[in-house]
């Protein structure tokens, strides 16, 4: 229903408008995303993200989906790990996110497909790919279990859902995360990005996320089987795994 609600960071919107604010805050931020994530993470996201991947368990020859796949950075790290033989699509519900991601791999050699979409509802039939990632995008979704139930619902028998995304942090490091998050966050994307209240919400989104477990439970609730999730960094990010058998 339109009047529905949902959050947009700690912000209460209609539901409805919720893609479309998201939307925006990817336009404004897509020319310097990646540059944004080194100096956030100090260039830990590409340690995470090759965590992930190693999680992915992907053989020569498989077909994989990577949701959310923003500037393409798990998509480049998928294709390498199922080599020539194998097939993987980047996809991206924001159009100025994709263009990025598609170039940036043109640029490293990689002729993928690259496709426009929602993760709500994917345009891929049943039963089709070996793995399904997401990175740093399912808690920008307004309805995260519908997103897993697709995701699931697009893999194979044995086939795998990775789950990267911030998480909630180790108690004792909160307060001081509190503070790096609402006040040098803000702080970097207007300077660097010109931005402030993009990179607030994007800090607020990660503390209205589902913990850990929570996410472990709605991605058993959505079919899969055999969750298990690993913290990174203290639980400031979490790589969630499951698998469907049936």
């Amino acid at each position: 229903m339109d009047s529905e609600q949902t959050d947009f960071g700690f912000e209460q919107v209609n539901a409805a408008d919720k893609k479309h604010r998201v939307s925006g805050v990817f336009d404004s931020v897509a020319s310097r995303y990646d540059l944004m994530n080194d100096l956030m993470s100090l260039g830990m996201h590409r340690l995470w993200k090759s965590f992930a991947l190693d999680r992915c368990i992907l053989r020569e020859g498989e077909r994989v989906l990577d949701i959310a796949g923003g500037s393409g950075d798990l998509t480049a790290g998928l294709a390498r790990k199922v080599g020539a033989n194998g097939e993987v699509w980047l996809t991206d519900i924001n159009a100025s996110m994709l263009r990025v991601g598609r170039d940036r791999l043109i640029n490293r050699g990689l002729l993928l497909p690259a496709v426009q979409c929602d993760a709500e509802r994917l345009p891929f039939p049943n039963r089709h790919f070996d793995c399904v990632t997401v990175g740093f995008g399912l808690r920008n979704m307004t309805d995260k279990a519908g997103a897993l139930h697709e995701m699931t619902r697009v893999l194979r028998p044995g086939g795998r859902l990775i789950v990267l995304e911030f998480s909630q942090v180790w108690e004792p490091l909160a307060g001081l995360y509190d503070q790096y998050s609402f006040g040098v966050l803000p702080w970097l994307g207007e300077r660097i990005a010109g931005d402030a209240a993009s990179y607030r919400y994007l800090a607020e989104s990660i503390r209205m996320h589902p913990d850990q477990n929570t996410l472990a439970a709605m991605m058993e609730h959505s079919g899969l089987a055999d969750v298990q999730y690993w913290n990174l960094a203290g639980g400031i990010v979490a790589v969630h795994r499951g698998i469907r058998y049936t």
